[in-house]
């Protein structure tokens, strides 16, 4: 159970990242859905709409360490997981852990570092552990990655196989903001600067004790039979040549769960999976060529099942 001053805590920390992030609850939200349920987010959009001040703002807010990786052409999977280095004193080697050994990961521009590259990442995101040279090395807690690419600027890029899209729990899109919001951030104060004097309202044990939380929303028979339909008509669906996997399936409930708790509630909606659906489902539906895009497809899915 949470205590009243957790809560409170939690409000308040998604009430500052609405501070810095300008006119974006609901994408705020999502963002603190993936980190409250243990998986990892991918936000896709232009450059300078703030893809990178989300990430900064979430981790100045939660106090987390903090590490942003910029992926180029040239890096390599060293570069990110560390690497063994000799030590002719001690005649043994000794690991010198890389930047993914922080809280919260930014992989900045995902896509311009080739697949071996972006494949270091596939065993911290998944097991939070990285292996180097037969030894294993866990990950702090709690471990949570943010990764950007530009969806229209696709020179030099390499893009996600499905593999690695399947371990980012949401896919997002923060849009150009709305009229008022864009005035105050042009008259407003330098985000970056804003970013800098934040306190942090949530801990590192905070973050754990709010993932189990998550855990002990209640989701109903019913609501289940709900998720299943879903994940049965994306396999049934025109135009869809892959549909969702079972893990897909865990990963609304999980998702889900950290809506409603966000939310206030101890118990899963039909409203939350649906308010979640078209971002956990698009990235992982593989559509036809003439079907359109993942986010029309999994539209399309919702309209076709009702709730009973």
């Amino acid at each position: 159970m949470l205590t009243d001053a957790l809560r409170d805590s939690l409000k308040r920390a998604q009430a500052q990242v609405n501070d810095l992030v300008l006119g974006k609850p609901q994408e705020v939200r999502l963002a603190f859905v993936a980190l409250l349920s243990d998986g990892h987010l991918l936000i896709e959009d232009l450059p300078g709409l703030g893809k990178t001040t989300l990430a900064h703002a979430l981790a100045a807010t939660l106090g987390l360490g903090f590490q942003r990786l910029q992926f180029t052409s040239d890096l390599l999977p060293a570069d990110i997981v560390g690497v063994s280095v000799y030590d002719a004193q001690a005649r043994r080697f000794e690991f010198h852990a890389g930047p993914v050994f922080a809280n919260i990961v930014l992989a900045d521009e995902i896509n311009r570092a080739p697949p071996r590259t972006q494949s270091a990442l596939l065993e911290a995101m998944a097991e939070h552990q990285v292996t180097v040279d037969g030894s294993t090395h866990l990950l702090p807690q709690p471990f949570f990655v943010i990764a950007t690419q530009n969806p229209v600027d696709l020179a030099g890029t390499y893009p996600l196989p499905d593999s690695q899209l399947d371990r980012f729990l949401l896919r997002l899109t923060l849009g150009y903001p709305g009229a008022e919001a864009e005035r105050a951030l042009l008259t407003g104060a330098d985000r970056r600067d804003l970013i800098a004097k934040t306190l942090p309202v949530l801990s590192a044990d905070d973050v754990l004790q709010l993932r189990r939380a998550v855990e002990e929303i209640h989701a109903s028979d019913a609501l289940i039979g709900y998720v299943q339909a879903l994940l049965a008509r994306s396999r049934q669906h025109p135009g869809v040549r892959v549909g969702l996997s079972p893990r897909a399936g865990l990963a609304l409930l999980r998702a889900a769960r950290a809506y409603a708790l966000l939310l206030g509630r101890g118990h899963v909606l039909p409203e939350d999976v649906q308010a979640l659906f078209a971002a956990i489902a698009a990235h992982r539906l593989v559509a036809e060529a003439e079907a359109g895009n993942g986010a029309a497809l999994a539209k399309s899915i919702l309209l076709a099942v009702p709730v009973d």
